[in-house]
C-alpha cells in the first residue's frame, strides 16, 4: 500500500484530508509539526510528504530544503493557498513534484499522488543501485566500467593487466554486489548509477 504522508498545522484540514487518502486506498501519516516529522518519520522510503506551505515555526519550504539536504527519497507536493503560488512555483523548481492548491478535490490529489510516487519509486530505486555500486571496490568499479563499455574479458583482462580467470572472478563478484540478473541489467544499472553522479556534480 502507497504511503503518503500529511503535514498540516491545521488539525481539521489533515483529518478531512486523511480520510479522502484512506478512501482512496492510501496509507496515510499524519504530521502537524515539520520538526517532529523530520525527526521520526521514515525519509527513506517510496511514499509522498504532502506538504502544507505554510505552518508556524518550520514551514513548507523549510521542510522540504531539509529533506533534500538529507537526501529523502519521498516525494514532495505542497498543498498551498492562494496567495503561495510563486512560492510554489519556486519549490517545483527545487525538485517538489507538484502543487495543489486548497481546498484540493479527489481527482486532481490522485493523479498528483501518482505522479509523485511513481518519482519516488525511481529515486529510491537509484539510491539503491548507487548504494551496491559504493560497495565494490576499485578494481571492481574499474572493471564494471569496461564491461559496461562493451568489452569482452579477454580485452578488459588487457586493459587491466591481469589474468582472463581474475576477470570472471571480479565480473563475477561486480554482478552479484550490483544486484544484476543479466549483462543488461548490469549496464542498465551502471548508467543509473552515472547519471545519480551527473545529478549530484
Amino acid at each position: 500500500m502507497a504511503r503518503i504522508h500529511l503535514l498540516d498545522d491545521d488539525v481539521a484540514v489533515t483529518q478531512a484530508c486523511a480520510f479522502l487518502l484512506e478512501s482512496l486506498g492510501y496509507d496515510v501519516f499524519c504530521w502537524n509539526e515539520g520538526a517532529k516529522f523530520l525527526s521520526q518519520a521514515d525519509l527513506y522510503q517510496t511514499g509522498v510528504l504532502l506538504l502544507d506551505m505554510r505552518m508556524p515555526g518550520m514551514d513548507g519550504q523549510v521542510v522540504h530544503e531539509e529533506m533534500l539536504q538529507r537526501g529523502s527519497t519521498l516525494a514532495v507536493v505542497f498543498l498551498t493557498g492562494h496567495g503561495d503560488v510563486p512560492m510554489a512555483v519556486e519549490q517545483m523548481k527545487r525538485g517538489a513534484i507538484d502543487f495543489l492548491q486548497k481546498p484540493v478535490s479527489a481527482k486532481p490529489l490522485q493523479v498528483a499522488l501518482e505522479r509523485a510516487l511513481l518519482a519516488s519509486a525511481q529515486t529510491f530505486d537509484r539510491q539503491k543501485i548507487v548504494a551496491c555500486y559504493q560497495q565494490l571496490t576499485p578494481k571492481e568499479r574499474e572493471l564494471a566500467g569496461l564491461v559496461a563499455n562493451g568489452l569482452i574479458n579477454r580485452e578488459i583482462a588487457n586493459a587491466m593487466n591481469i589474468a582472463v580467470r581474475t576477470v570472471e572472478v571480479h565480473r563475477a563478484r561486480v554482478m552479484e554486489k550490483m544486484q544484476a540478473g543479466s549483462l543488461a541489467e548490469l549496464v542498465n544499472r551502471l548508467q543509473q548509477v552515472r547519471e545519480s553522479f551527473l545529478l549530484l556534480s
